[in-house]
């Protein structure tokens, strides 16, 4: 089994069985092994891990996301906003239905368009280290595109390899027109599903260079989240553990890009008036250069205003 093998089908039924688990965890354990023998070291690849820098982009993180395509900021949430964020989720977790297709996992829940949701997703969306470098990155004025929560339960299979903007069909490589995080609110290990990453895949072209490129498991405790530009290839890792792991994935996009999700639908005016006006503007009450997303030639704040 090589390494794309093991990301793709573990578990061929329904529901997950001890002796597929079990013949899964060795197949990770050979693959893991195998990463040391061809890089010489101790341990496998790992990836590049910082501290969160504060409201400026710290030119460090930037170098390293520039080079190696992604980077992960340990301790950005308090176990408390940790546990909001569980709470919040959990009703919709137990009540939603599984995905439906192999991408979205039919062991695996989601929850869309998390702002409508609870207000205890706002402290992630508004993180300041993240805008900083998403500010730096994409340029003013840019909003909001996806919040959801991925819960991979025992026996899911893994996503096949793809990058989050690809929908916007722009030729590669280029900069970047979207930034992508991804919020541990479990504790991700490459056992229970951690996302796979390969480095330096944000500067390859239209192609795969090759069809077995080598990944990177993401593995990162709660409370810690990963940015990676969305022209970074990565996939949903398979979960041969005996647990479910729950992330946030939280992503922003130029200003003139259309957004993933309807946040105008999914948060009215008289909605967005409760939340803060940094999330407005993320949302999409806001104006792009020069005057992109007027109402009758008005800013939309004035509408949220005019609500009340």
């Amino acid at each position: 089994m090589d390494e794309l093998d093991l990301v793709r089908k573990i578990a061929p039924d329904d529901e997950p069985d001890d002796f597929v688990l079990e013949r899964g965890r060795a197949d990770l354990a050979s693959f893991l092994r195998g990463w040391q023998q061809r890089t010489g070291g101790a341990e496998p690849l790992r990836p590049w891990r910082m501290t969160a820098p504060g409201r400026v982009a710290d030119q460090a993180l930037l170098d390293v996301i520039e080079h190696e395509g992604y980077v992960v900021l340990e301790d950005a949430l308090a176990p408390a906003t940790v546990e909001s964020v569980r709470e919040a989720l959990s009703p919709h977790l137990g009540a939603g239905p599984f995905g439906r297709n192999e991408f979205e996992g039919f062991h695996t829940k989601r929850v869309y368009s998390l702002p409508a949701k609870s207000r205890a997703f706002d402290p992630l969306i508004e993180d300041e280290s993240v805008l900083a470098v998403a500010e730096t990155m994409l340029g003013p004025n840019f909003l909001l595109t996806a919040a959801l929560a991925i819960e991979i339960g025992p026996g899911e299979t893994a996503q096949g390899l793809h990058y989050d903007e690809a929908f916007y069909s722009l030729p590669r490589p280029r900069p970047p027109v979207s930034l992508s995080t991804l919020w541990a609110i479990d504790d991700f290990t490459a056992e229970n599903g951690g996302t796979l990453l390969v480095p330096g895949s944000h500067r390859w072209g239209d192609e795969m260079p090759s069809p077995r490129p080598e990944v990177v498991p993401l593995e990162m405790s709660a409370g810690s989240v990963a940015l990676y530009p969305g022209t970074l290839w990565h996939a949903g890792g398979a979960n041969v553990s005996d647990e479910r792991r729950l992330g946030v994935s939280i992503q922003y996009v130029v200003s003139w890009a259309r957004q993933q999700e309807s946040y105008l639908l999914a948060i009215p005016p008289k909605a967005a008036r409760e939340v803060s006006p940094r999330l407005r503007q993320l949302l999409g009450y806001s104006i792009g250069p020069a005057f992109m997303g007027h109402v009758d030639g008005r800013h939309p704040e004035k509408l949220v205003r005019a609500d009340r």
